[in-house]
């Protein structure tokens, strides 16, 4: 069941985007870009005298930036990929390990803010770029990767000893059928129009390509024209798409109901098919250079350069990215009125490529200014009066669209037993069991009371702690202070009875 909007359309929330994720109802997206810190252990401040003065976020990663929730949160509902960020943390240390948290806990309500057929893209560079893909994999399946997308975000960049990294990277995430689509296209670079646009007549630069697809065919496509068989090549006659058309040449108005004979008719009287002079040559089709001509967009970008340092649009903001980057994945992955999210607004330049494409737009940030920002890049850059909302307070989330796994911050009034007592737990005790010390998995392990309540002890969370099913059925109503002194004269006892067993051995060498 699906619970209404409860935000209104071209708002700029402040705040924590968690928190603000949280009380969106579920299902409304259509298309998010996220452009979050990189871990990149710099902190960064827009400069003073600039738009965005003011502007700052920290990109350095510490316990004191993770609620300890999260950790039990992750372990308790997505253990593999509870798995993945443990293992990224002993590879490459604590602070990769919290950097994860902090953004798989923001991708899980992403996830659940999407349509089913919305799309994603997350902004990286290649600190954590390949962590985050694995953490999109657990959280949307890799059968939903579509692309790893490269930007050449700089012309050079000098490096000692190493390549130098100019480029950051775009995932690309969505349901393979009923997702947005568009067919957008990125101008021809020069040296491609030299190479392949050598031909020229009265009517402009072409270049010369096939007529026909690979395969034949039995329908009319098949069938031969003017003489030529395409079936002798194994081949069926394949007609360009409309977009391949020339300006100059009108389409027929029943195009869409001609036979493939008709219409070759048709672009041959309009002098867009090129007879061969050689006998047993193919015809081929002209494809005039027109200002719409392009190709498809690929998945390296090299034709969008970053924003120099007197760019029009420039701000300030120090991790500012270039509208046309945002407009060209706005276009292609979503349609007019579509529901944009941009959960790290920034500077707001989704928001305003968003705008200017004639999308709803929603848009979260942590500093104040990015309201101040929105207001002013709509009145500088698409000459409007900002009529949207700039709101300090979340939204509510309809009561019925809440799941049982929701985060809890006051636990107080919770009974000792409810999952999110032992999520908060585990984070605390950072995976350990507190009895013997080892590190167990989540569902391994069990809430104990500290004084059991046989001998007086509340359900009150100090009063609680994790242990494993060894450590809790050995100590059972005992105190945990009576089962540590237990602990302690066992592992003393040990002690002893080795040292008496080594010194039998040695004794027993003597006698030898």
């Amino acid at each position: 069941m699906g619970y209404e909007q409860n935000w209104k359309d071209s708002t700029v929330f402040i705040g924590d985007n968690l928190k603000v994720m949280q009380e969106m109802n579920s299902g409304h997206i259509d298309l998010i870009y996220l452009d979050p810190p990189f871990n990149s252990n710099h902190n960064y401040a827009a400069p003073i005298g600039s738009e965005a003065a003011g502007a700052e976020f920290k990109d350095t990663w510490t316990l004191s930036d993770i609620d300890v929730e999260w950790h039990g949160y992750i372990a308790d509902k997505h253990p593999p990929l509870y798995s993945l960020i443990k293992t990224a943390g002993e590879v490459h240390g604590d602070s990769m390990k919290l950097y994860l948290i902090y953004m798989a806990i923001r991708i899980l309500e992403m996830k659940r803010l999407l349509k089913p057929t919305g799309s994603i893209y997350l902004h990286c560079d290649p600190t954590a770029g390949h962590y985050l893909k694995l953490v999109m994999d657990a959280i949307f399946g890799n059968k939903n990767f579509l692309n790893e997308i490269s930007w050449k975000r700089t012309g050079s960049h000098g490096s000692a000893k190493r390549w130098g990294s100019i480029h950051d990277i775009i995932l690309y995430y969505g349901p393979a059928k009923d997702r947005a689509w568009n067919r957008v296209l990125q101008p021809l670079e020069q040296d491609y129009i030299d190479s392949f646009y050598k031909m020229h007549d009265e009517k402009g630069r072409y270049q010369l390509v096939t007529l026909t697809g690979a395969g034949t065919t039995g329908g009319e496509s098949g069938k031969p024209w003017r003489g030529v068989d395409p079936g002798e090549s194994g081949r069926h006659w394949s007609i360009p798409r409309e977009n391949a058309f020339p300006d100059w040449f009108v389409i027929p108005p029943l195009w869409k109901t001609m036979s493939t004979q008709e219409r070759l008719d048709k672009l041959d009287e309009a002098g867009l098919i090129s007879w061969p002079k050689k006998k047993g040559g193919k015809p081929r089709f002209k494809r005039y250079l027109t200002e719409k001509s392009g190709q498809p967009i690929q998945d390296i970008i090299t034709d969008i350069r970053p924003l120099g340092a007197h760019a029009a649009e420039r701000v300030g903001y120090p991790t500012q990215k270039p509208k046309a980057l945002l407009e060209r994945i706005i276009k292609a992955s979503s349609n007019e009125g579509d529901i944009v999210f941009y959960p790290f607004c920034g500077c707001a330049t989704t928001l305003i490529a968003a705008q200017n494409e004639l999308r709803k737009w929603v848009g979260i940030d942590i500093s104040p200014k990015a309201g101040e920002v929105i207001q002013l890049r709509m009145r500088k850059e698409l000459n409007l009066l900002f009529n949207g909302t700039i709101a300090e307070d979340p939204p509510r989330r309809t009561p019925e669209d809440r799941i049982d796994d929701e985060f809890f911050r006051d636990v107080k009034n919770l009974p000792y037993n409810h999952p999110a007592i032992k999520q908060l737990l585990f984070g605390h005790q950072n995976e350990r069991c507190d009895g013997c010390l080892e590190v167990f998995k989540f569902k391994m392990f069990e809430v104990d009371h500290i004084v059991p309540r046989v001998k007086g002890g509340t359900d009150r969370f100090d009063n609680l702690q994790l242990l494993c099913p060894p450590c809790n059925r050995r100590k059972g109503d005992k105190s945990m202070k009576e089962f540590s002194a237990m602990m302690l004269r066992e592992k003393e006892e040990d002690i002893r009875k080795k040292e008496s067993e080594l010194e039998k051995m040695r004794q027993l060498q003597l006698d030898l």
